[in-house]
Protein backbone atom coordinates (compact mmCIF):
# COMPACT_ATOMS: atom_id res chain seq x y z
CA UNK A 1 0.00 0.00 0.00
CA UNK A 2 2.76 2.38 0.91
CA UNK A 3 4.54 2.19 -2.45
CA UNK A 4 1.27 2.86 -4.11
CA UNK A 5 1.18 5.92 -1.76
CA UNK A 6 4.67 6.86 -3.29
CA UNK A 7 6.61 9.92 -0.82
CA UNK A 8 4.67 9.80 1.48
CA UNK A 9 5.43 9.10 4.95
CA UNK A 10 1.76 9.08 6.44
CA UNK A 11 -1.71 9.86 5.51
CA UNK A 12 -1.95 12.50 3.15
CA UNK A 13 -4.75 14.92 2.02
CA UNK A 14 -5.00 14.36 -1.60
CA UNK A 15 -6.52 17.66 -3.91
CA UNK A 16 -6.54 17.17 -7.59
CA UNK A 17 -5.98 20.01 -9.97
CA UNK A 18 -6.27 20.60 -14.18
CA UNK A 19 -5.43 24.00 -15.40
CA UNK A 20 -3.84 25.63 -18.74
CA UNK A 21 -0.14 25.76 -17.19
CA UNK A 22 0.98 25.91 -21.15
CA UNK A 23 -0.80 27.64 -23.56
CA UNK A 24 -3.05 30.56 -23.91
CA UNK A 25 -3.62 31.21 -20.15
CA UNK A 26 -0.39 29.49 -18.92
CA UNK A 27 0.87 32.88 -16.99
CA UNK A 28 -2.46 33.43 -15.31
CA UNK A 29 -2.09 29.67 -13.96
CA UNK A 30 1.21 29.67 -12.91
CA UNK A 31 -0.20 32.88 -10.88
CA UNK A 32 -2.64 31.75 -9.47
CA UNK A 33 -1.41 28.68 -8.66
CA UNK A 34 1.79 29.96 -6.93
CA UNK A 35 -1.04 32.03 -4.57
CA UNK A 36 -2.14 29.21 -3.42
CA UNK A 37 1.20 27.16 -2.76
CA UNK A 38 1.65 29.86 -0.24
CA UNK A 39 -1.20 29.35 1.53
CA UNK A 40 -0.91 25.72 1.09
CA UNK A 41 2.77 25.45 1.86
CA UNK A 42 2.36 27.65 5.04
CA UNK A 43 -0.72 24.98 6.02
CA UNK A 44 1.65 22.21 5.87
CA UNK A 45 4.44 23.88 7.43
CA UNK A 46 2.66 23.98 10.47
CA UNK A 47 1.67 20.31 10.76
CA UNK A 48 -1.31 20.51 7.90
CA UNK A 49 -5.21 19.69 8.64
CA UNK A 50 -5.77 17.43 11.75
CA UNK A 51 -2.11 15.91 11.49
CA UNK A 52 -2.08 15.39 8.00
CA UNK A 53 -0.89 17.24 5.12
CA UNK A 54 -2.11 18.55 2.17
CA UNK A 55 -0.79 17.46 -1.26
CA UNK A 56 -1.89 19.10 -4.49
CA UNK A 57 -1.66 17.49 -7.95
CA UNK A 58 -1.55 20.00 -10.56
CA UNK A 59 -2.17 18.40 -14.29
CA UNK A 60 -1.62 20.79 -17.30
CA UNK A 61 -4.69 20.69 -19.79
CA UNK A 62 -3.35 23.46 -22.45
CA UNK A 63 -6.89 25.16 -21.85
CA UNK A 64 -8.18 22.24 -23.71
CA UNK A 65 -11.80 21.25 -22.67
CA UNK A 66 -11.50 17.68 -23.34
CA UNK A 67 -7.90 17.33 -22.08
CA UNK A 68 -9.07 18.72 -18.76
CA UNK A 69 -12.40 16.47 -18.43
CA UNK A 70 -9.96 13.29 -19.02
CA UNK A 71 -7.60 15.07 -16.13
CA UNK A 72 -10.20 15.30 -13.90
CA UNK A 73 -11.10 11.45 -14.67
CA UNK A 74 -7.45 10.34 -13.87
CA UNK A 75 -7.09 12.71 -10.50
CA UNK A 76 -10.31 11.63 -9.60
CA UNK A 77 -11.00 7.72 -10.49
CA UNK A 78 -6.86 6.94 -10.39
CA UNK A 79 -5.41 9.44 -7.63
CA UNK A 80 -8.93 9.29 -5.69
CA UNK A 81 -8.71 13.12 -4.87
CA UNK A 82 -10.99 14.54 -1.79
CA UNK A 83 -11.80 17.62 -3.82
CA UNK A 84 -11.23 19.12 -6.75
CA UNK A 85 -9.43 22.58 -6.88
CA UNK A 86 -8.63 25.70 -9.14
CA UNK A 87 -9.14 24.48 -12.43
CA UNK A 88 -9.07 27.20 -15.12
CA UNK A 89 -11.67 28.31 -18.15
CA UNK A 90 -15.26 28.10 -18.00
CA UNK A 91 -15.94 25.10 -20.88
CA UNK A 92 -13.46 23.29 -18.83
CA UNK A 93 -15.00 23.42 -15.53
CA UNK A 94 -18.02 22.68 -17.45
CA UNK A 95 -16.61 19.05 -19.06
CA UNK A 96 -15.68 17.87 -15.42
CA UNK A 97 -19.23 18.22 -14.27
CA UNK A 98 -20.66 14.93 -15.02
CA UNK A 99 -17.50 13.31 -12.65
CA UNK A 100 -17.88 15.86 -9.79
CA UNK A 101 -21.52 14.76 -10.41
CA UNK A 102 -20.96 11.15 -10.10
CA UNK A 103 -18.41 10.95 -7.44
CA UNK A 104 -19.76 13.40 -5.32
CA UNK A 105 -16.61 15.50 -5.74
CA UNK A 106 -16.35 19.54 -4.49
CA UNK A 107 -14.57 21.95 -6.82
CA UNK A 108 -12.95 24.54 -5.27
CA UNK A 109 -12.49 27.98 -6.82
CA UNK A 110 -12.53 27.71 -10.41
CA UNK A 111 -11.05 30.71 -11.88
CA UNK A 112 -13.57 31.58 -13.75
CA UNK A 113 -16.05 34.24 -12.94
CA UNK A 114 -19.02 32.36 -15.41
CA UNK A 115 -22.59 32.42 -14.57
CA UNK A 116 -23.32 29.08 -16.09
CA UNK A 117 -21.36 27.85 -12.96
CA UNK A 118 -23.19 29.63 -10.33
CA UNK A 119 -27.08 29.64 -11.87
CA UNK A 120 -28.29 27.09 -11.05
CA UNK A 121 -26.53 26.08 -8.75
CA UNK A 122 -24.08 23.33 -9.58
CA UNK A 123 -24.42 20.90 -6.57
CA UNK A 124 -20.18 20.50 -6.42
CA UNK A 125 -18.93 23.60 -7.64
CA UNK A 126 -17.63 26.00 -4.57
CA UNK A 127 -17.08 29.24 -6.00
CA UNK A 128 -14.88 31.91 -4.50
CA UNK A 129 -14.35 34.40 -6.69
CA UNK A 130 -16.96 36.99 -7.95
CA UNK A 131 -18.74 36.89 -11.60
CA UNK A 132 -17.59 38.32 -14.77
CA UNK A 133 -21.19 39.95 -15.23
CA UNK A 134 -20.57 41.58 -11.35
CA UNK A 135 -17.59 43.00 -12.94
CA UNK A 136 -18.52 43.85 -16.21
CA UNK A 137 -21.46 45.84 -14.66
CA UNK A 138 -18.95 47.47 -12.16
CA UNK A 139 -16.86 48.72 -15.55
CA UNK A 140 -19.63 50.23 -16.91
CA UNK A 141 -20.93 52.09 -13.84
CA UNK A 142 -17.71 53.15 -13.36
CA UNK A 143 -17.03 54.34 -16.62
CA UNK A 144 -20.21 56.31 -16.59
CA UNK A 145 -19.71 58.11 -13.27
CA UNK A 146 -16.74 59.39 -15.43
CA UNK A 147 -19.26 61.26 -17.64
CA UNK A 148 -18.00 58.53 -20.53
CA UNK A 149 -20.97 57.66 -22.82
CA UNK A 150 -19.86 56.39 -25.68
CA UNK A 151 -19.01 52.63 -24.71
CA UNK A 152 -18.29 50.29 -27.77
CA UNK A 153 -18.19 46.38 -26.69
CA UNK A 154 -16.20 43.77 -28.60
CA UNK A 155 -16.34 40.59 -27.61
CA UNK A 156 -14.73 36.50 -28.07
CA UNK A 157 -17.83 34.94 -30.02
CA UNK A 158 -17.67 32.32 -26.98
CA UNK A 159 -19.69 31.48 -23.16
CA UNK A 160 -17.16 33.92 -21.74
CA UNK A 161 -17.91 36.54 -24.20
CA UNK A 162 -21.70 36.67 -23.84
CA UNK A 163 -21.35 36.19 -20.19
CA UNK A 164 -19.76 39.60 -20.22
CA UNK A 165 -21.60 41.37 -22.46
CA UNK A 166 -25.12 40.35 -20.33
CA UNK A 167 -23.43 42.15 -17.36
CA UNK A 168 -22.03 44.90 -19.58
CA UNK A 169 -25.81 45.30 -20.67
CA UNK A 170 -26.80 45.35 -17.48
CA UNK A 171 -24.99 48.30 -16.57
CA UNK A 172 -25.90 50.44 -20.08
CA UNK A 173 -29.27 50.08 -18.92
CA UNK A 174 -28.99 50.88 -15.74
CA UNK A 175 -27.05 53.91 -17.14
CA UNK A 176 -29.85 54.12 -19.25
CA UNK A 177 -27.31 54.21 -22.54
CA UNK A 178 -27.23 51.99 -25.34
CA UNK A 179 -23.44 50.42 -26.76
CA UNK A 180 -22.32 52.53 -29.80
CA UNK A 181 -20.39 49.38 -31.15
CA UNK A 182 -21.33 46.17 -30.21
CA UNK A 183 -19.34 43.29 -32.46
CA UNK A 184 -18.03 39.91 -31.78
CA UNK A 185 -15.01 37.74 -33.35
CA UNK A 186 -13.66 34.45 -33.77
CA UNK A 187 -11.47 33.27 -30.30
CA UNK A 188 -9.84 30.96 -32.11
CA UNK A 189 -8.80 33.39 -34.98
CA UNK A 190 -9.40 36.97 -33.76
CA UNK A 191 -9.65 39.43 -36.75
CA UNK A 192 -10.08 42.87 -35.94
CA UNK A 193 -9.64 44.10 -39.52
CA UNK A 194 -14.04 45.03 -39.73
CA UNK A 195 -14.42 45.95 -36.21
CA UNK A 196 -11.64 48.19 -35.83
CA UNK A 197 -12.41 50.92 -38.24
CA UNK A 198 -16.09 50.57 -37.07
CA UNK A 199 -14.73 51.31 -33.28
CA UNK A 200 -13.15 54.08 -34.46
CA UNK A 201 -15.67 55.56 -36.56
CA UNK A 202 -18.20 55.68 -33.79
CA UNK A 203 -16.60 57.39 -31.50
CA UNK A 204 -16.13 55.67 -29.07
CA UNK A 205 -14.92 56.88 -25.78
CA UNK A 206 -14.64 53.31 -23.77
CA UNK A 207 -13.97 49.90 -25.07
CA UNK A 208 -14.96 46.96 -23.24
CA UNK A 209 -12.94 43.97 -24.32
CA UNK A 210 -14.31 40.20 -23.25
CA UNK A 211 -11.94 38.23 -24.19
CA UNK A 212 -8.64 36.36 -23.11
CA UNK A 213 -5.11 37.34 -22.98
CA UNK A 214 -3.34 37.25 -26.64
CA UNK A 215 -6.81 38.37 -28.27
CA UNK A 216 -7.07 41.68 -26.25
CA UNK A 217 -3.49 42.56 -27.02
CA UNK A 218 -3.94 41.90 -30.74
CA UNK A 219 -7.09 44.18 -30.78
CA UNK A 220 -5.88 46.66 -28.75
CA UNK A 221 -2.57 46.95 -31.55
CA UNK A 222 -5.65 46.81 -34.14
CA UNK A 223 -8.23 49.91 -32.33
CA UNK A 224 -5.06 51.79 -31.83
CA UNK A 225 -3.61 51.21 -35.98
CA UNK A 226 -7.19 52.06 -36.53
CA UNK A 227 -6.79 55.66 -35.11
CA UNK A 228 -9.01 55.10 -32.04
CA UNK A 229 -7.67 56.87 -28.71
CA UNK A 230 -10.95 54.86 -26.34
CA UNK A 231 -10.01 54.03 -22.88
CA UNK A 232 -9.65 49.74 -22.78
CA UNK A 233 -11.77 48.00 -20.18
CA UNK A 234 -10.98 44.23 -20.01
CA UNK A 235 -11.66 41.86 -17.05
CA UNK A 236 -10.36 39.86 -14.58
CA UNK A 237 -9.18 36.83 -16.52
CA UNK A 238 -6.31 38.99 -17.78
CA UNK A 239 -4.97 40.32 -14.06
CA UNK A 240 -1.89 38.58 -14.68
CA UNK A 241 1.39 40.69 -14.96
CA UNK A 242 1.87 38.57 -17.87
CA UNK A 243 -0.89 40.19 -19.98
CA UNK A 244 0.67 43.67 -19.13
CA UNK A 245 3.95 42.20 -20.09
CA UNK A 246 2.63 41.53 -23.43
CA UNK A 247 0.54 44.48 -23.78
CA UNK A 248 3.79 45.97 -23.73
CA UNK A 249 3.49 50.28 -24.74
CA UNK A 250 -0.35 49.82 -25.43
CA UNK A 251 -0.61 48.79 -21.48
CA UNK A 252 -0.11 52.29 -20.33
CA UNK A 253 -3.76 53.46 -19.02
CA UNK A 254 -5.32 50.05 -19.62
CA UNK A 255 -8.33 49.21 -16.87
CA UNK A 256 -8.51 45.69 -15.63
CA UNK A 257 -11.25 45.29 -13.34
CA UNK A 258 -10.46 43.03 -10.26
CA UNK A 259 -12.22 40.89 -8.07
CA UNK A 260 -9.72 40.82 -5.09
CA UNK A 261 -9.08 43.96 -3.02
CA UNK A 262 -5.61 46.00 -4.36
CA UNK A 263 -2.34 43.54 -3.60
CA UNK A 264 -0.83 46.50 -1.85
CA UNK A 265 -3.36 47.16 0.19
CA UNK A 266 -2.03 45.61 3.66
CA UNK A 267 -6.07 47.21 5.42
CA UNK A 268 -6.91 43.92 3.91
CA UNK A 269 -5.78 40.93 6.17
CA UNK A 270 -5.63 38.82 3.48
CA UNK A 271 -3.35 40.69 1.46
CA UNK A 272 -0.78 41.38 4.28
CA UNK A 273 -1.01 37.82 4.88
CA UNK A 274 -0.16 36.69 1.49
CA UNK A 275 2.77 39.59 0.79
CA UNK A 276 4.25 38.16 4.38
CA UNK A 277 4.28 34.52 3.39
CA UNK A 278 5.46 35.58 0.18
CA UNK A 279 8.50 37.60 1.04
CA UNK A 280 9.31 34.75 3.29
CA UNK A 281 10.00 32.76 0.15
CA UNK A 282 12.16 36.03 -1.19
CA UNK A 283 9.15 37.51 -3.35
CA UNK A 284 8.48 40.98 -2.80
CA UNK A 285 4.84 41.46 -3.83
CA UNK A 286 1.91 39.38 -4.44
CA UNK A 287 -0.36 39.50 -8.18
CA UNK A 288 -3.96 39.81 -8.68
CA UNK A 289 -3.99 36.49 -10.25
CA UNK A 290 -1.96 35.25 -7.11
CA UNK A 291 -4.77 36.61 -4.34
CA UNK A 292 -7.01 34.53 -6.54
CA UNK A 293 -5.23 31.06 -5.66
CA UNK A 294 -4.61 32.55 -2.35
CA UNK A 295 -8.45 32.79 -1.59
CA UNK A 296 -9.24 29.73 -2.77
CA UNK A 297 -6.70 27.92 -0.77
CA UNK A 298 -8.08 29.64 2.66
CA UNK A 299 -11.60 28.30 1.32
CA UNK A 300 -10.56 24.73 0.52
CA UNK A 301 -8.63 24.47 3.64
CA UNK A 302 -11.60 25.33 5.40
CA UNK A 303 -13.18 23.06 4.20
CA UNK A 304 -10.76 20.40 5.15
CA UNK A 305 -11.09 21.58 8.81
CA UNK A 306 -14.89 21.34 9.23
CA UNK A 307 -14.70 18.07 7.24
CA UNK A 308 -12.97 16.19 10.45
CA UNK A 309 -10.47 13.58 10.97
CA UNK A 310 -10.84 11.61 7.78
CA UNK A 311 -11.96 14.01 5.46
CA UNK A 312 -14.13 12.12 2.67
CA UNK A 313 -15.66 13.99 -0.54
CA UNK A 314 -19.21 13.73 1.40
CA UNK A 315 -17.79 15.38 4.23
CA UNK A 316 -16.06 18.28 2.38
CA UNK A 317 -19.05 18.85 0.36
CA UNK A 318 -21.49 19.06 3.53
CA UNK A 319 -18.50 20.93 5.40
CA UNK A 320 -18.39 24.00 2.56
CA UNK A 321 -22.03 23.50 2.56
CA UNK A 322 -22.32 25.01 6.25
CA UNK A 323 -19.81 27.73 5.95
CA UNK A 324 -21.81 31.20 6.81
CA UNK A 325 -19.88 34.38 7.02
CA UNK A 326 -16.08 33.06 7.16
CA UNK A 327 -13.87 35.99 7.31
CA UNK A 328 -10.82 35.21 4.62
CA UNK A 329 -9.08 38.31 5.76
CA UNK A 330 -11.05 41.25 5.14
CA UNK A 331 -13.87 39.39 2.71
CA UNK A 332 -16.87 36.81 4.15
CA UNK A 333 -17.50 34.12 1.60
CA UNK A 334 -20.81 32.33 2.71
CA UNK A 335 -22.46 29.01 0.84
CA UNK A 336 -25.15 27.24 1.63
CA UNK A 337 -27.00 24.22 -0.51
CA UNK A 338 -28.88 26.55 -3.18
CA UNK A 339 -25.89 29.19 -2.88
CA UNK A 340 -22.21 28.35 -4.09
CA UNK A 341 -21.25 31.89 -5.44
CA UNK A 342 -18.71 32.87 -2.79
CA UNK A 343 -17.50 36.53 -3.10
CA UNK A 344 -19.59 39.31 -4.55
CA UNK A 345 -16.34 41.40 -4.72
CA UNK A 346 -15.49 43.52 -7.74
CA UNK A 347 -13.02 46.66 -8.13
CA UNK A 348 -11.28 48.45 -10.89
CA UNK A 349 -7.49 49.17 -11.57
CA UNK A 350 -5.32 50.92 -13.92
CA UNK A 351 -2.13 49.85 -15.90
CA UNK A 352 0.50 52.47 -14.88
CA UNK A 353 3.70 54.03 -16.14
CA UNK A 354 5.46 51.48 -14.64
CA UNK A 355 3.22 47.90 -16.04
CA UNK A 356 1.84 47.94 -12.48
CA UNK A 357 -1.56 47.77 -11.37
CA UNK A 358 -3.13 50.77 -9.79
CA UNK A 359 -6.47 51.19 -8.35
Amino acid sequence: MMAMLGHTSQAQIVIGQTAGFTGPVSAGVKETTDGAKLYIEAINAKGGVGGQKIELISLDDKFEPKLAAENARKLIEEQNVVAMFLTRGTPHTEAMIPLLDKYGVPLIGPSTGAMVLHQPVKKHIFNVRATYQREAEKAVTHLNSMGISRIAIVYADDSFGADGVTGAQKGLATAKLQAVVQEKFDRSKPDYSAIAPKVYQSNAQAIIMVASGQAVVDGIKAFRAAGSTAQVVTLSNNASSGFVKNLGENGRGVIVTQVFPYERSISYPMVKEALELAKAKGQNEVSPAMLEGFAAAKVLVEGLRRAGAKPSREKIQAALEGIRKLDIGGLEVSYSPDHHTGLDFADLSIIGTDGKFKR
